[in-house]
């Protein structure tokens, strides 16, 4: 079971010294911290549905964090997850938030920003809001309880962060959302946090091919250039 006290992080890492650093130094910030050396038992205990956070790698032995993730998710559209990458691996980052992450940490990192991240989406995820329980824009029903909707005839599947894009959109439908309030509203990071991320804009082009009836062209999930987005009727 979950401690009433600390909250619980998994750390499905490989190597053994940077295991061992991200343990003490989550410990240290007041977590309880368990981990997994390889991808077969990290799977394993993350659907145990016993942790408040999955600090996930990429790179395992016998089961990649890819695999780990999309095999969560199918279950669980909650868990928050961060993904660990190679820096400058852009395609490994948005196959991960395509997958279902909440955010990403580029090694090698700051261990400032990691703690930042993680306090940020595990204060957001506690902290969440009471919303609509249906938003309707056009044909597109959206359900932000059950995470499900329909476009026309089409079911949805969504995340519980990308539900909760939608919810934010929606209720400022009509005008221009920055990505900066995006993360500070959705993600919890602070305002100028100084936090490079690029999961804002992936998110966003993994909604617009579910909610869009051409993604390529989208028509209720807008850019607004120089400012972010904006949902309309």
């Amino acid at each position: 079971m979950k401690s009433q006290d600390k909250q619980r992080i998994l750390i499905v890492e490989d190597k053994e010294a940077i295991r061992i650093g991200l343990e003490d130094l989550f410990v240290y910030h007041g977590f309880e911290v368990e981990t997994a050396p390889d991808g077969p038992g990290g799977l394993a205990m993350a659907l145990t549905g016993t942790f408040d956070m999955v600090l996930l790698d990429i790179m395992l032995p016998g089961l990649d964090g890819f695999a780990i993730c999309d095999r969560i998710r199918a279950v669980d559209r909650v868990q928050p997850i961060i993904m660990l990458t190679a820096r400058g691996a852009d395609a490994d980052i948005i196959q991960g938030l395509r997958l279902g992450a909440d955010d990403y940490v580029s090694k090698p990192f700051s261990v400032t920003e990691l703690v930042l991240r993680v306090q940020a989406v595990l204060r957001r995820a506690q902290g969440r809001e009471e919303t609509t329980p249906v938003i309707r824009i056009g044909d597109l029903e959206l359900d932000s309880q059950s995470l499900c909707g329909r476009r026309g005839d089409e079911e949805l599947v969504f995340t519980r962060r990308e539900m909760d894009i939608l919810d934010y959109l929606a209720a400022h439908r009509g005008r221009a959302v920055s990505r900066e309030e995006l993360l500070n509203k959705v993600w919890g990071y602070a305002r100028d946090c100084g936090l490079e991320t690029r999961t804002v804009d992936i998110h966003i082009a993994k909604l617009r091919r579910k909610v869009e009836p051409d993604p390529s062209d989208p028509i209720r999930l807008v850019t607004v250039r120089g400012v972010g987005y904006r949902l309309v009727e």
